[in-house]
């Protein structure tokens, strides 16, 4: 088998419907850019904001942007053509950059926790644990373990053979569409990928769940109500965005049609990534108080033909 044929929504193949999805998901991919490209411009123009809070939400538009890009535009295309014909390296390629960002995000997830932890837990040794270049590395440490991850659960998937059917009913290349689609026993890489899928999930899950819980411990000990609320606060953020994550990538609802089910996926890819420069854009202080100046200085570096970024560990 040289090559797959995506489908898309088996009830929306007409061309009103497909155009509909086109100028939906088109607008949605445009929000999430403008909104994390957003985030990112001004962390790189406020040296004020290169500490490692900031530089974790920066992380996290990037790789907003990159879990994104890696499914809108192919369902764009999709859209525009009714079916993609998609050859066989790349639909695992897509795959596994499917995998390997849901999974960095997992765990990039779980090092903000553990960066609020330490900020509200341990104030005091906060500067020597949490500094520029260690948080950096532990960064890059999230994008390798992620990475990691999905090649062990697609290598094992690449041991199967493709002699059936070539037809993807879905929207871009995912891991369940391509087993089921596998020929002989599959027994085993599902179970494979069930434990690596659980435990990318659930063990940062835990983490951050036992983090937050010695967070408000911590926090309601504050005899001051000022300093509690400013804690609250703090940590607020944070916890809508780990929220919306793991909300949505564990919602299911049993007995609903293959659209639908389709359509959640779709939206457990896209909504985190569309909301989160909203959060951090609405409750955080600095952001807010920020962004007006790098328009600011958006326009009269515009007029000089330079911008000055810069960023030092």
């Amino acid at each position: 088998m040289n090559n797959f044929l995506i489908t898309g929504f088996i009830g929306f193949r007409d061309q009103e419907s497909r155009k509909k999805l086109f100028g939906a998901f088109l607008t949605v991919y445009l929000f999430i850019l403008v909104g994390n490209i957003l985030l990112i411009v001004i962390f790189l123009s406020d040296r004020t904001l290169h500490t490692p809070m900031y530089i974790l939400v920066c992380s996290l538009a990037v790789l907003d942007i990159a879990i994104t890009t890696n499914t809108v535009p192919s369902m764009l295309v999709l859209f525009t053509f009714e079916y993609r014909v998609v050859p066989f390296a790349a639909c695992f390629t897509q795959t596994t950059f499917f995998l390997g960002l849901f999974s960095t995000e997992c765990f990039l997830l779980a090092l903000m926790a553990y960066d609020r932890y330490i900020a509200i837990c341990n104030p005091l040794h906060y500067p020597n644990l949490m500094y520029n270049s260690r948080i950096t590395k532990l960064v890059v440490c999230c994008w390798m373990s992620g990475f990691l991850c999905a090649l062990i659960t697609v290598a094992v998937l690449l041991r199967l053979s493709f002699c059936g059917s070539n037809l993807i009913i879905h929207c871009f290349c995912n891991f369940v569409s391509l087993l089921f689609l596998a020929c002989g026993d599959i027994q085993i890489s599902n179970y494979v990928a069930l434990i690596f899928g659980l435990s990318v999930l659930f063990i940062p899950l835990t983490f951050i769940l036992f983090s937050y819980m010695r967070i408000i411990s911590s926090v309601v000990k504050i005899s001051s109500t000022e300093g509690r609320m400013k804690a609250f606060y703090t940590c607020g953020t944070h916890m809508l965005v780990i929220s919306v994550f793991f909300l949505a990538a564990s919602f299911r609802i049993p007995g609903i049609s293959l659209d639908t089910r389709i359509m959640i996926l779709i939206t457990q890819n896209v909504f985190p990534s569309l909301v989160n420069p909203i959060i951090y854009c609405l409750r955080n202080k600095e952001i807010r108080k920020r962004g007006p100046n790098t328009f600011c200085q958006l326009l009269h570096y515009g007029k000089h033909d330079a911008f000055p970024f810069a960023f030092s560990l």
